[in-house]
């Protein structure tokens, strides 16, 4: 038995859930959510909480047990608190801003790179701690957005420069060594 799939996702405060079948939409404060799942797991709402089963123990039932919970835990989330990813630059005079509601990146090419958040998505950008800041209500949404982001710089590996997440290790390489040899 799925040990993820098993656990049932418990609904907070200000949320509501419709189940049709296997139709899910999840309103919260933070807004809405609708998606649709495979039809080999069972949804069910059952004492304010929601509770995935699957009919069988077939492999591709299995699979979909713990990651259709997941999904739904994470719609659940995202409506009532929402998700976040931090981005941090490094690297002599790269910059990110704002502008209305793009991110505008200085990264070290000849012209500034800017990029339109797709729906659902805000950008925040700290000058001070170099820092961005992707929120959204949708997990994938803001992971994709994050990743999209640090593509335009990524971080290399001689002078770690680039664009990386919040906490990311760069295993860092050694320069030229034979000088004059």
């Amino acid at each position: 038995m799925s040990r993820i799939g098993s656990m049932p996702v418990v609904i907070p405060d200000g949320v509501q859930v419709n189940i049709k079948g296997s139709f899910v939409q999840v309103k919260g404060p933070k807004g809405e959510l609708q998606r649709t799942f495979s039809p080999l797991i069972a949804i069910a709402m059952e004492e304010g909480q929601i509770v995935v089963t699957r009919k069988s123990d077939l492999p591709t039932e299995r699979a979909l047990h713990g990651t259709t919970r997941a999904v739904i835990a994470n719609m659940v989330h995202g409506v009532s608190a929402g998700f976040e990813k931090v981005l941090e630059i490094q690297g002599v005079g790269y910059r990110a801003e704002v502008q209305g509601k793009n991110l505008v990146l200085n990264v070290g090419y000849s012209h500034p790179v800017e990029i339109e958040p797709k729906d659902g998505i805000t950008f925040e950008a700290d000058a001070k701690a170099r820092q961005i800041k992707v929120t959204g209500i949708d997990k994938e949404v803001v992971g994709q957005a994050a990743a999209e982001i640090r593509k335009v710089r990524p971080p290399e590996p001689y002078h770690g420069k680039g664009i990386r997440y919040l906490g990311e290790y760069i295993r860092r390489k050694a320069g030229k060594a034979g000088k004059g040899l």
